[in-house]
């Protein structure tokens, strides 16, 4: 099944370096597939993997493992951002 994979700020760096720019990427990934097994080929830093969106919806850290994803999901990523 095909979803959207999003990574915003810092976290952009951890895309192919085609796909950087636009910060999104479509991804083949095995019928019901959960964040983890989605995020894992692409090494990110646990400690940067602070806000998680599944179409728009806050998946919580605990559910990241076991939440099956849907063809068509848009999973998103956002590193810790701090203000000033």
């Amino acid at each position: 099944m095909q979803i959207t994979f999003k990574l915003y700020a810092s976290l952009t760096d951890y895309l192919p370096a085609d796909k950087r720019r636009g910060n999104a990427m479509t991804l083949e990934v095995p019928d019901g597939a959960t964040i983890e097994q989605v995020t894992e080929p692409f090494q990110l830093p646990q400690k940067l993997v602070h806000l998680v969106l599944v179409n728009g919806r806050y998946v919580a850290p605990a559910d990241r493992a076991t939440l099956p994803l849907q063809p068509q999901d848009v999973l998103a990523i956002w590193p810790p951002v701090a203000g000033g």
